[in-house]
């Protein structure tokens, strides 16, 4: 190396020199311009967003990665998505459903006129019997269990569930940002088109908008994988993060075998509240990890094969 000093007295020396001519200036401030820009652009994008409260979200499956549209609203104020003709392309759902008709169909005896009048009295003394013995009990717990039962309908209804941008029981994901854009200018039918805030969606969103924050960034393709490194690999928000995308996709998208394999006291279940027992830390944390520990590996592969494998049946992959 030479000598600093000489280096700084050469510096020192040397005169300023016009920037020629044919050379564009460097101006500092062109960065942070852009820089400002963009974040302009990002939180108008946020702002649409927030006051549509509709989200795009971003899901990776083995088959590629796609963008699509979810949101929340009360269940009472939702339209299920119509899946008779998804799963009449589906020949062994199609063929269970025969079998569940068949075994759900009841067995009808065609009685004399005046045996049945029989049976009907018979059964009309024996009730009043009963209420007379129970000091009129059974008409209130009869109207208490109406009441419980109204009031559970209630909070069912006022509940938020996700939709998504789906038609038909089938996800719509779009390879690039301007597709969906494109598809939701287009007034195609879809599942999100019956909220009061779809009409102008359609007439405000730009591709640009299309940029979902890191908690709607979902990698269902990697989650199979992780789980067969055994636990010391697994990834904790990873797999807590796939396993609420696949929970709302099963529920909007009507696909209860899902909704089984996730349900309360299911293994995956068990899997995914030990991995949030581990983030909180502290005694829960400890008991979360001791948890892990006892869930097999192999089952839980297994397990959540099935699920990737039963979201990606039921993708419509738009270009």
């Amino acid at each position: 190396m030479g000598n600093p000093k000489h280096t700084e007295v050469s510096v020192a020396r040397q005169s300023p020199q016009r920037p020629d001519a044919d050379e564009p200036e460097l101006d500092e401030t062109e960065g942070s311009v852009e820089s400002d820009t963009a974040s302009a652009s990002a939180e108008a994008a946020r702002a649409l967003w927030e006051e549509l409260r509709i989200d795009p979200v971003e899901i990776a499956l083995p088959a590629g990665t796609g963008y699509t549209l979810r949101a929340y609203r009360p269940a009472r104020e939702l339209t299920p998505t119509d899946v008779a003709e998804r799963d009449q392309d589906d020949p062994f759902l199609a063929r269970r459903q025969v079998v569940e008709e068949d075994e759900d169909d009841e067995t009808v005896v065609i009685l004399d006129e005046q045996v049945a009048q029989e049976f009907a009295e018979s059964d009309e003394e024996e009730t009043k019997s009963r209420r007379r013995a129970k000091g009129g009990k059974d008409d209130e717990d009869a109207e208490d269990a109406e009441a419980e039962e109204a009031e559970a309908e209630d909070e069912a209804g006022d509940e938020e569930v996700p939709v998504f941008l789906s038609h038909r029981g089938r996800l719509l994901l779009f390879k690039t940002p301007e597709s969906l854009v494109s598809f939701v200018r287009s007034g195609a039918p879809n599942d999100l088109s019956q909220l009061d805030s779809w009409n102008e969606l359609s007439e405000r969103v730009e591709p640009a908008d299309i940029a979902p924050l890191d908690e709607d960034i979902y990698e269902l393709d990697l989650v199979v994988e992780n789980l067969r490194g055994g636990h010391d690999a697994w990834d904790t928000t990873l797999l807590i993060e796939a396993g609420e995308i696949a929970r709302d996709l099963s529920y909007a998208l009507r696909l209860p075998a899902v909704l089984d394999m996730l349900s309360a006291g299911s293994s995956l279940d068990d899997l995914d509240e030990a991995l949030r027992a581990t983030v909180n830390g502290g005694i829960g944390g400890f008991l979360g990890r001791r948890r892990l520990k006892k869930i097999g590996a192999q089952t839980a592969s297994l397990g959540w094969r099935t699920i990737v494998g039963k979201i990606s049946a039921v993708v419509d992959w738009r270009d």
